[in-house]
């Protein structure tokens, strides 16, 4: 297990800093810079050449990638090109706890409710609440969180005055964007879990526990469902993706100050500090959620086991 875990966190190193070597010339590899104005509204040619020297973007690219990686060693993204008062590091740091709390709210709920569809609708199967349950599933996949994100707020926020719709601040504030944002995970667990309970529901152990008399519940808690959820753990790192990324439009929609509006106006300005900054941090969450899968994966099925390869 321990050559397991440092193979495995060699394989995140160089994973990352792949992912931070294409993000970082394909960004530069594009038209233009930060500073280009158009010449109405813009700045004269020599404080734009000022600018691109303040911030080293008149080195060659591969000189301001070396000088990227030797700052991010030492966790310094470096000062915003938007936002010059701040840096990247305290802009980050004020808006990942909202986008934390969104990101984590969202991951328990969609888990916990997309397995218990799943389950109840498996063993349900070919029943009303079967159909209802895919039915939901079905639409929670079709159509877009920010299209459901604008029916709660009207119905759920305006209309019946049941949660906030804007701001931050306490839990009711987490209920209607965790909602939004949760509707495509719940609809895939939910479809995954069933059509794997119905599978394991069939196999040969499984009838020779009921033939042995035991419960219901037992059979299913026990020995069932610890087997179907063995392709929903193998999913959480895209799941976690999906999340993290589709994040930045809710918290737009809803005026959630995390790291999302940063990275959609470091876009449209051409932050190239901050743009990094979000891609490093997301990166790392989601190949750190692949490491645990990999660890989780190994202990819901004893099955699997770590060979050392045989020379």
């Amino acid at each position: 297990m321990g050559v397991f875990i440092i193979k495995r966190f060699v394989a995140m190193i160089v994973t990352l800093l792949i992912i931070i070597t294409l993000t970082f010339f394909l960004m530069h590899a594009a038209p233009g810079d930060p500073f280009d104005f158009d010449a109405e509204g813009g700045i004269s040619e020599q404080a734009r050449q000022n600018l691109l020297i303040h911030y080293g973007l008149d080195q060659p690219t591969h000189i301001q990638y070396f000088n990227y990686i030797k700052n991010l060693a030492t966790l310094d993204f470096g000062p915003s090109m938007v936002s010059r008062s701040r840096t990247v590091d305290s802009m980050i740091a004020n808006g990942f706890p909202a986008s934390l709390v969104l990101g984590f709210t969202t991951l328990i709920f969609s888990v916990i409710s997309g397995i218990i569809l799943g389950v109840i609708a498996a063993l349900r199967h070919n029943r009303m609440v079967d159909y209802v349950t895919m039915i939901i599933a079905v639409l929670g996949i079709s159509i877009p969180n920010f299209i459901l994100a604008m029916i709660f707020i009207k119905y759920i926020g305006l209309q019946f005055d049941f949660f906030p719709v804007a701001r931050w601040g306490t839990w009711r504030h987490v209920i209607l964007p965790a909602l939004a944002l949760s509707s495509g995970p719940i609809a895939i667990i939910a479809r995954l879990t069933r059509s794997n309970m119905l599978e394991v529901l069939n196999q040969d152990y499984i009838r020779t526990a009921k033939a042995k008399g035991i419960s219901p519940t037992r059979i299913v808690m026990k020995h069932a469902l610890r087997n179907a959820l063995l392709p929903v753990v193998t999913i959480m790192g895209a799941l976690t993706a999906s999340v993290l990324t589709g994040s930045f439009v809710i918290e737009r929609i809803f005026a959630v100050p995390g790291v999302g509006r940063y990275f959609v106006e470091s876009i449209s300005n051409r932050d190239y500090p901050m743009i990094m900054a979000t891609t490093v941090v997301y990166s790392t969450i989601l190949v750190v959620m692949m490491f645990i899968v990999d660890l989780v994966y190994g202990l819901i099925d004893p099955r699997i086991k770590l060979h050392k390869k045989e020379g």
